[in-house]
């Protein structure tokens, strides 16, 4: 039996990954913050698009390939950053790496991953871009700017939605630390997971490999606080603009979710916006981020790229977000769901699953191009008819 048949969907993949994670890391990944409330309003809102599709087109063939601050990638979503991918499943960095080269699309490596910039660029075949948490010390920002330049990155994308770490309480119940400590409840999490344990062996503790040479190691003793002090910057405007002036090439403003953060971050020289809540992890009580970019498509018209991400499951959800007015998808969840549900084929697997989810759904529409979708027949269940 094939992977396709096996696991046909990034659902499935999620269910392989939940047996074959730890408690703690799947926690991590898995959760939002409080309720959850936003988690489910991300995904309903989607859901709540619904399209008119046009037959008779004849012989379909769509055209995916998408091009992105000229650069051609082969479709119109990436891997987005997520923090300690390497405690999902070990080396995850890396695997995530070699498919963004494989398949031709970015790969957007976090601050706060496990692994560093000058390790992973070169393994993307020039698809690599870094997330920035902009941290208060302006030169440790100077020096983080300048190692993903001189690793040959070309994209920086600077996170403004994380003044401060949400509580995310199937976390803190999970017992998980930031770093992790090894603590009875996480010592019998991993040993329930063999596979995990014996791969996190071979690979190395999970640290933030990035950052460590801001900080005494001795500093872990306090979990938290040195990542904290080193990466809790709260931001404000003319933090951006420092940092505008010190990247050389493509600067994208993320967490952007108001007319009016879009405006300032184009103001600020940005050349692209991630429309995003964050996936529902970080505040409990904002809209759901599909339901912003229409609003701030229609704010910075063509002045800026606008890309989406939060709650994407499939390649529907793709569809439904450029209809919606955005240029490109990022995902975080999705491919480190296939990461620890298959390891070194997994990443790849799940751009696979996402591609020909896309592709098929565009037949069903009779829409040959990304241009189509934009302006397919839309649906909201949420207006009246």
């Amino acid at each position: 039996m094939t992977l396709s048949n096996r696991y046909p969907s990034v659902a499935d993949l999620a269910r392989k990954a939940k047996r074959r994670m730890p408690h703690f890391a799947w926690e991590y990944l898995d959760s939002g913050t409080g309720a959850e409330r936003l988690v489910d309003e991300n995904r309903s809102a989607l859901d709540a698009i619904r399209f008119v599709p046009d037959f008779c087109k004849g012989a379909i063939e769509p055209v995916l390939e998408t091009e992105l601050f000229g650069k051609t990638y082969s479709a119109p979503f990436g891997i987005a950053p997520v923090g300690m991918s390497g405690l999902m499943w070990p080396g995850a960095e890396l695997i995530l790496a070699r498919a963004a080269r494989d398949r031709n699309i970015p790969y957007c490596l976090s601050t706060v991953a496990c692994e560093t910039p000058e390790e992973v660029a070169p393994l993307t075949g020039g698809n690599a871009w870094f997330q920035l948490y902009p941290p208060p010390d302006a030169q440790i920002r100077k020096d983080l700017v300048g190692r993903a330049w001189s690793a040959g990155i070309t994209t920086l994308v600077v996170t403004i939605d994380v003044p401060i770490g949400s509580r995310r309480e199937r976390q803190l119940r999970a017992g998980l630390t930031v770093p992790p400590r090894i603590t009875p409840l996480t010592l019998w999490h991993v040993a329930k997971r063999p596979v995990w344990a014996l791969a996190t062996l071979v690979h190395g503790q999970p640290r933030f490999r990035t950052l460590t040479p801001y900080f005494d190691a001795s500093e872990f003793k306090s979990a938290g606080t040195p990542v904290g002090r080193i990466v809790g910057g709260r931001p404000d405007w003319s933090m951006i603009e420092e940092i505008r002036s010190l990247w050389q090439g493509t600067l994208i403003v993320k967490g952007v979710m108001s007319r009016g953060d879009a405006e300032r971050s184009v103001a600020c020289g940005a050349d692209g916006l991630v429309v995003s809540n964050h996936g529902g992890r970080q505040f409990d009580g904002g809209p759901s981020a599909i339901s912003l970019v229409p609003g701030i498509r229609e704010q910075v018209g063509d002045r800026c790229k606008i890309l989406f991400d939060s709650g994407i499951r499939g390649g529907l959800d793709v569809v439904r977000a450029l209809s919606m007015g955005a240029d490109f998808c990022l995902l975080g969840r999705a491919f480190l769901y296939g990461v620890a549900a298959l390891g070194a084929r997994g990443a790849a697997h799940t751009y696979d699953v996402l591609r020909e989810d896309l592709r098929n759904n565009m037949i069903q529409l009779g829409a040959g191009s990304i241009a189509d979708l934009k302006n397919q027949t839309r649906w909201h269940m949420e207006e009246k008819a």
